[in-house]
């Protein structure tokens, strides 16, 4: 079997339905009345945002993120939104993992990230939202996110990279690791899946560590600062690792 095929039937094996009928889309219907009652009269929506939404999802990982909007009314501060959300849904029987933006439960079978957000203004899609990490809060554009990496034409790549993330433990929050993969392929023809990977591993290697990241949607927003020089380090001696490998058999199962 070609590495490229290999690649190929990983790439099928981890395949998510993000039709309509998917049945991760149950889950919403599960949540929906949870977080009706947890913010009565100031919920403008819940709607898949994330991995599932950008065409980026991979079977082994998260199943869907839910990207819960509150009106600019709310009173609460970013913070008691977050960590009150956390102690609703722990009330209801799940067990909530505080996270950096969102919060993890378990829906059935599936994975679910809950990232509870404000918005700013009335008729704008920009969102403040708690950061757990840096106990502070952002601005974000959940559609700005979507079509930054819709748009991209590396779905493919991204996919593996996020299974290699997972496989390999790394701490390596997902829209850092799409940005950093779209800014590897930049200036890249498309030249195969395998030629592909090895371009961005060998950039993770030599520039993530001092490669600077700033959200599309909102230039105050240093993603590339969402992690320490350690857990960078951690990424690109992995990366080396993976570049040097014989086959794609020792990077990605």
């Amino acid at each position: 079997m070609s590495g490229e095929q290999y690649l190929r039937n990983i790439l099928a094996r981890e395949a998510v339905d993000t039709g309509i009928f998917s049945p991760v889309r149950n889950v919403q219907q599960t949540i929906d009345p949870i977080i009706q009652e947890w913010a009565p009269g100031v919920l403008n929506s819940v709607t898949p945002s994330g991995s599932f939404a950008k065409g980026t999802a991979i079977k082994s990982g998260t199943d869907i993120d839910l990207f819960i909007s509150l009106a600019p009314t709310v009173t609460d501060t970013l913070k008691e939104i977050y960590t009150k959300l956390a102690a609703r849904m722990k009330e209801k029987g799940y067990s909530p993992r505080q996270q950096n933006v969102s919060i993890g439960i378990k829906v059935g079978a599936y994975d679910v990230d809950l990232v509870p957000a404000k918005q700013q203004n009335w008729g704008l899609a920009d969102h403040s939202l708690y950061r757990r990490r840096a106990d502070t809060w952002t601005k974000t554009n959940v559609a700005t996110h979507i079509s930054t990496v819709i748009n991209c034409g590396w779905h493919d790549e991204i996919r593996l990279i996020k299974l290699w993330r997972n496989q390999k433990g790394l701490d390596f929050p997902s829209f850092y690791l799409e940005l950093a993969v779209i800014e590897a392929l930049r200036v890249c023809l498309f030249m195969g899946l395998e030629r592909n990977l090895q371009t961005v591993f060998e950039y993770l290697r030599d520039r993530l560590p001092n490669a600077r990241f700033v959200d599309p949607a909102n230039t105050n927003n240093i993603i590339s600062d969402d992690l320490s020089a350690v857990a960078k380090a951690a990424i690109s001696k992995a990366a080396g690792l993976a570049a040097a490998a014989g086959t794609w058999g020792e990077v990605v199962k």
